[in-house]
């Protein structure tokens, strides 16, 4: 893979490298951001890294259930 070097300064040096995630290169950065319109495929790569507790899962069933019991009332139009 070819490569080039860039120079940036040091303000755009840190707000790229806060942008970094785990093991994310500056390249993988910079494509992520400016690389245009996401699609389904992106979602279903980011979706097999998501972990959710369980904690979390419960939480949101009785969320659910909750609305369940307390509906709100549409507006009259």
């Amino acid at each position: 893979m070819a490569v080039k070097t860039i120079t940036i300064d040091l303000e755009a040096y840190q707000l790229l490298s806060r942008s970094k995630r785990g093991g994310q290169s500056f390249s993988q950065v910079i494509k992520e951001h400016f690389a245009g319109d996401k699609t389904g495929r992106d979602l279903k790569r980011v979706l097999r890294e998501v972990q959710v507790s369980t904690e979390t899962l419960d939480a949101i069933d009785a969320q659910i259930k909750a609305r369940e019991n307390d509906l709100a009332n549409a507006p009259e139009l």
